[in-house]
């Protein structure tokens, strides 16, 4: 059975999707690229450095991989825009993850700036992936606005608190007909495996791996459990059932056994 995942009219060969930021070295990016066999890489503007190659986080890039440059560090619609066009202007190409965030208590995105940044940005020609608060209405205007697909937090970002709106990451998978990309606050392998038998198309890690004590290894865990939980996901799990039902009955048996006794 053909299982491709799309976006933006390209088709992406790994759903691990990895983030470059909290890395203590930035050498250990391209191992963890190898090793989570990720395709799509995020990386925020502000660490593209030309005039400094040592500090150039492109330079750590391998070159097969989609280059997802995002817009930490916009607090509103019109930052945001502005840092796309950067981005583009500077090579790095027509994906772009929408980051705007104007609370800095526990950096929650803002979703109404968001809309209208997509709505500049896909009349532009950009692939736009918004992150977002997992809200029904919010990702169906954004849908509408022309966004590529959809990117709900998982909790807030850099916890490594693990899939904390499951239930409205859910609601989103069985509603809006565009991948559901789970970004934010996944912070063990189970909890990707666990958001990818939800249903949704991929999941982007960062922190998570670039805590870890042994990153290259984490990264590995993680695109191993992704390709877990999908696969899980396409087997079409059995249902659960609030009462006990035996896998073997006995019954049957033991009565046959007595009956031969007599």
């Amino acid at each position: 059975m053909a299982d491709k995942l799309v976006i933006g009219g390209r088709q992406v060969e790994s759903r691990l999707f990895m983030g470059t930021g909290k890395f203590a070295d930035y050498r250990l990016i391209p191992e963890v690229i190898r090793a989570s066999k990720a395709q799509v890489v995020t990386v925020a503007l502000r660490r593209v450095d030309f005039g400094t190659p040592e500090e150039n986080m492109l330079k750590y890039l391998p070159p097969d991989i989609i280059l997802m440059p995002n817009t930490s560090g916009a607090r509103n619609a019109a930052e945001a825009i502005r840092i796309a066009r950067i981005a583009r202007e500077a090579g790095c190409g027509n994906w772009v993850k929408i980051e705007v965030v104007s609370d800095q208590k526990y950096l929650m995105p803002d979703n109404f700036e968001t809309i209208k940044a997509i709505e500049v940005l896909v009349k532009e020609g950009f692939v736009v992936l918004p992150y977002m608060s997992p809200d029904l209405m919010a990702a169906k205007r954004m849908a509408e606005a022309g966004a590529a697909a959809i990117m709900p937090l998982g909790a807030p970002i850099g916890t490594n608190r693990g899939l904390k709106t499951r239930e409205l990451i859910q609601i989103l998978i069985s509603e809006i007909n565009l991948p559901i990309i789970v970004d934010a606050g996944i912070g063990r392998p189970s909890e990707a495996t666990e958001a990818m038998e939800l249903g949704a198309a991929a999941v982007l890690v960062n922190t998570a791996v670039a805590t870890a004590d042994n990153p290259v290894l984490m990264a590995e865990a993680f695109g191993l459990a992704v390709e877990a939980g999908r696969k899980a996901y396409l087997s079409g799990p059995g249902s659960t059932q609030h009462f006990a039902e035996a896998s073997s009955p006995l019954t049957g048996f033991l009565r046959n056994e007595g009956s031969a006794k007599s």
